[in-house]
């Protein structure tokens, strides 16, 4: 069985501020044209998406230098206990596990609120932290807000750490509530050959991890 981990993309939804806005209006219609096709406007970081290291480091990899296995794989759910707005979230929040998979997700339960004014508020992750779960094997980042580093903040001091160390970044997950901690998931980006783009977000409930 699968579920959906992605929100879907509508004409006026949510975006990072000062990303481009995202506009779904018909070109063709089935009376007019005798088929029906939709103009899309949107830029690369629309929705649930995946960030390329190009996204924020000059000369990064970019999603054509991306394989779908880096994006596929066992996946530990973090949830840490404090995720009040504009927390920052620590090493021993986290409580992670020793032998930590390629892929983490930390589920802070925000993903209710995209949409919202608050969603800009959400919590993020301390630098720190993330250095650790980068040592310990991390290759991807998943997470349920706009962005791993305060939306209101200056600098993205977690993208500099991850896309800085070639890893991946995945932003705006959501229906992770119940999802058990270990999980297989799979991120399938649209083959877009730049610095990022939406994913169609998966997990594979019927191929829980130990």
């Amino acid at each position: 069985m699968l579920r959906d981990l992605s929100h879907p993309i509508r004409d006026g939804m949510m975006v990072y501020p000062g990303d481009p806005a995202v506009t779904v209006s018909p070109a063709l219609t089935v009376t007019a044209d005798g088929a029906a096709v939709a103009r899309l406007g949107l830029g690369s970081h629309t929705g649930t998406h995946v960030d390329a290291p190009a996204h924020t480091i000059a000369g990064g990899r970019t999603l054509a230098d991306v394989s779908l296995d880096a994006l596929v794989g066992e996946a530990v759910v973090l949830r840490p206990p404090n995720t009040e707005p504009g927390h920052a979230i620590r090493w021993d929040d986290l409580a992670a596990p020793d032998d930590l998979p390629s892929i983490v997700i930390v589920d802070t339960g925000w993903a209710r609120l995209f949409g919202t004014e608050r969603a800009l508020r959400h919590p993020f992750l301390d630098p720190d932290a993330v250095r650790e779960l980068m040592r310990r094997g991390m290759r991807v980042l998943a997470v349920d807000t706009l962005s791993p580093d305060p939306t209101s903040g200056a600098g993205f001091p977690v993208h500099e750490i991850v896309l800085g160390g070639d890893g991946l970044i995945v932003e705006n997950l959501c229906g992770l509530d119940d999802l058990p901690t270990r999980i297989r998931v799979g991120f399938f980006p649209l083959r877009l050959e730049g610095d990022g783009a939406p994913v169609r977000a998966v997990a594979f409930l019927d191929a829980v991890a130990g």
